[in-house]
């Protein structure tokens, strides 16, 4: 018994002594191979359809990623395109953050990825995990110094870098997202400008009397006076500077919701592409510096001048900028911002959606008052009739209806867009239809969006009669029919029970298209209370020395109400204004 005892006991230190030896001598787990090497395809859904990359890796290490195909539009899909390829790389795992603004395509980058490395034999699930700690090493202070430093690569901003430029100026803009462009880039890319000789040529009555009377008046003339007139005198100046360098528009004028006339120029580029891919391209020729994921966080005041700014980079690394001839703020409004925005407009709360990207914080304002700058109309915010998610055949509203669930008409939709979001409230569950057919349609509308892949998605609902689009969106044949063919009429008159002013088709050509909407936060009109310098003012109406602002972070321009289309030249005439203005 006890020999059996003994021999147990030998055993046992040979198993112990085995094991023991096995991990001293050979990690399995670093030796083995984390991929096959070799180049892998693979593809995954986008925004606008599906990505195609290839992924290179050797034994051990992700070498390489390239995007073969993709659909995503230019500019709004640039940085999850470039950058998550490249920070995997850089972190070998998959534990990256999906690109702020461009979230849809991120994801589709990051699951192309996760296949292809899937097919090398990576571990997904130990990919996904972070491999150990990030640097919490803080780096010195960082000092860069410039004859002019803008806050903001939005429209605004990238326009007062050029004009600063075109001056002579050294220019550094900061941008604390990962891409340039801030709500522009997610306009529907309509720009408001009397042109008295093209319009005419198109049958358009038009002056700047009238733009001036439609936009001071559309915002119950609670808007500066000065500052409106310079913005209708100076937009179709704005819009030929584009183009002077190299900016394209379509030839037809139309309108937008809530524009209150035809004056719309259309950005030939979906969306509003066309407006920064221009701006940046003109920034680089000049020599424009341009650093993303840069925030701001503190305008530097000394001897009762703005001289600089404090931020921070991605790591949340000190820095200092200095600019010599003065600072312009060009931040964006604060629509995002849900603290901030119930605390003008408390009925504004996070169940309401905003067509915003996520930047639009109002930082620009927080720090502009923290150094003494005066706000105005800050309770003044805009909703838009039609959320951003939930876009349609077009953005024009001379052939197209809004009716209500029960098939009717309830308002002329050309109206203001604050009165149309009052109307749409009103009906059953504050959502309503908007009604076109196929004389408007082209294969993508003016956000870039193929109408096709929107039917497919059941955003838009296509039929071929009347009688199965009422079907379709489950409202009585008979109302619908009678609807239209009332508005039908309409046109033929140029006038309707609800003053409608702007007029063009019938709809009365098959197929027809419905999509369903209904209202989001979308423009702030309060902010920084600017001179017609471009000059913030503080709370006695001086001049806040060097320090500028534009766009949508300043307040006064559209009062209580911004007509639709108005936006693009606001950002465009006064970030240009505030560019040559901080040099001279």
């Amino acid at each position: 018994m006890k020999k059996f005892r003994k021999l147990g006991m030998v055993m046992a230190l040979i198993f112990m002594f085995s094991l023991t030896g096995c991990s001293g001598s050979k990690n399995t787990s670093g030796d083995k191979a984390k991929f096959k090497a070799g180049k892998y395809t693979a593809e995954a859904k986008g925004h606008n359809g599906n990505i195609k990359l290839e992924v290179e890796v050797d034994s051990e290490k992700i070498k390489d990623i390239k995007i073969l195909e993709h659909k995503e539009t230019k500019g709004l899909s640039d940085p999850a395109l470039n950058d998550i390829p490249k920070y995997i790389i850089e972190k070998q795992n998959l534990a990256v953050d999906t690109i702020s603004g461009a979230t849809v395509t991120s994801e589709g980058v990051i699951e192309a990825i996760t296949l292809a490395l899937k097919s090398a034999g990576g571990n997904i699930e130990e990919l996904k995990k972070a491999s150990g700690s990030a640097d919490s090493t803080k780096r010195e202070l960082v000092k860069k110094e410039a004859d002019v430093i803008v806050i903001g690569a939005g429209g605004a901003g990238m326009s007062a870098a050029v004009a600063a430029a075109e001056e002579g100026a050294k220019v550094i803009v900061i941008e604390k997202m990962p891409m340039i462009g801030g709500n522009t880039i997610r306009s529907g890319g309509a720009y408001n400008a009397v042109d008295v000789e093209t319009q005419k040529k198109q049958g358009i009555e038009d002056s700047i009397e009238k733009h001036f009377k439609q936009t001071y008046e559309g915002g119950d003339k609670k808007g500066d006076e000065k500052l409106v007139k310079i913005l209708v005198e100076e937009s179709l100046n704005g819009k030929k500077w584009l183009q002077s360098y190299g900016m394209k528009f379509n030839e037809k004028i139309g309108s937008v919701v809530g524009s209150l006339w035809t004056r719309t120029h259309q950005a030939s580029d979906p969306a509003g592409t066309g407006y920064m891919n221009t701006l940046k391209e003109a920034g680089d020729k000049l020599g424009v510096e341009l650093l993303l994921n840069t925030k701001a966080t503190e305008l530097i005041i000394e001897d009762g001048r703005v001289v600089g700014v404090k931020g921070e980079d991605k790591d949340k690394n000190p820095l200092e900028f200095r600019g010599k001839k003065g600072i312009v703020i060009a931040t964006g409004g604060f629509a995002a911002n849900v603290e901030m925005r119930t605390k003008y407009v408390p009925s504004l709360t996070a169940d309401k959606p905003t067509t915003n990207h996520p930047g639009a914080t109002g930082d620009g304002i927080i720090m502009g008052e923290k150094a003494g700058a005066d706000l105005v109309g800050m309770e003044y915010i805009q909703l838009l009739p039609m959320a951003i998610e939930l876009t349609g055949p077009t953005i024009n509203v001379e052939n197209s209806i809004f009716i209500n669930k029960e098939g009717k008409r309830f308002i002329n939709e050309d109206n203001r867009r604050d009165k149309l979001c009052e109307a749409i409230m009103k009906q059953k569950d504050g959502q309503y239809y908007m009604i076109n057919d196929s004389q408007i349609v082209k294969e993508k509308n003016e956000l870039g969006d193929k109408v096709d892949e929107l039917i497919e998605r059941g955003i838009v609902i296509k039929a071929d009669s009347i009688k199965e689009l009422a079907e379709k969106i489950k409202v009585d044949e008979k109302i619908l029919q009678g609807t239209i063919d009332e508005f039908n009429k309409a046109v033929d008159n140029k006038k309707d029970s609800f003053n409608r002013a702007l007029w063009k088709n019938k709809i009365n050509k098959a197929p027809y298209y419905a999509t369903l909407r209904h209202p989001a936060v979308h423009h702030t009109m309060g902010g920084l209370k600017i001179n017609e310098k471009t000059q913030v003012l503080n709370k006695s109406g001086e001049v806040i020395q060097g320090l500028y602002a534009a766009g949508e972070v300043t307040g006064g321009i559209h009062g209580g109400n911004r007509l639709g289309g108005n936006a693009l030249p606001d950002t465009i005439v006064y970030g240009k204004i505030a560019g040559k203005n901080v040099v001279k």
